[in-house]
C-alpha cells in the first residue's frame, strides 16, 4: 500500500474516534476498513451496560461492510485510547481477529496500527492470529 493511501486510512479511523459509544470504559476505538474493490468502510466501538452485547470498531466496519455485499478486503486501520487519546497500539481483541480470519487471507490481509499519520506499523493477519482457524479448515 502507497503512504497515501495509508495515511487517509488513519485519518479516517480516528475521525471515527467522535462516534464510539463508551460511556463504561472511556476507551474509544475508531476503524476504517478497505476492500479489495477500493470501497472503505467505518466503524467504531459501541458498548452495552450488559458488556457481552458490546461491539468493537473492527466487527462495527466488517459487519457493514460484508452486510452491504462485500466479502473481499485488503487492510484495516484501527486506533485507539482512552478518552480517544492515542498514545499506543489498540490491536484487535482475538474475536476481531476470528472475524477476520472468516474473510480476510491470513498472509496477505494488512492491520494498520497507528497513533497518527505518522506513527503507524503493518502486520498481516497470520502474524497477529498465527494457526488461525478459519473456512479453509472445514473443506472437505
Amino acid at each position: 500500500m502507497e503512504t497515501k493511501q495509508i495515511q487517509e486510512m488513519i485519518d479516517v479511523a480516528i475521525e471515527q474516534l467522535a462516534f464510539s459509544y463508551t460511556p463504561y470504559s472511556g476507551f474509544k476505538v475508531g476503524a476504517s476498513l478497505l476492500t479489495k474493490s477500493n470501497r472503505l468502510f467505518t466503524g467504531c466501538n459501541i458498548e452495552n451496560a450488559a458488556y457481552t452485547p458490546t461491539n468493537c470498531a473492527e466487527r462495527t466496519a466488517f459487519f457493514k461492510a460484508v452486510s452491504e455485499g462485500e466479502r473481499e478486503f485488503q487492510a484495516i486501520c484501527i486506533v485507539g485510547g482512552q478518552d480517544g487519546i492515542l498514545k499506543e497500539y489498540a490491536a484487535p481483541c482475538g474475536v476481531c481477529r476470528q472475524v477476520m480470519m472468516e474473510f480476510c487471507n491470513p498472509h496477505t490481509f494488512q492491520i494498520i496500527l497507528a497513533t497518527s499519520r505518522e506513527q503507524y506499523e503493518i502486520f498481516t493477519l497470520e502474524e497477529l492470529l498465527p494457526k488461525g482457524f478459519g473456512p479453509d479448515n472445514l473443506a472437505s
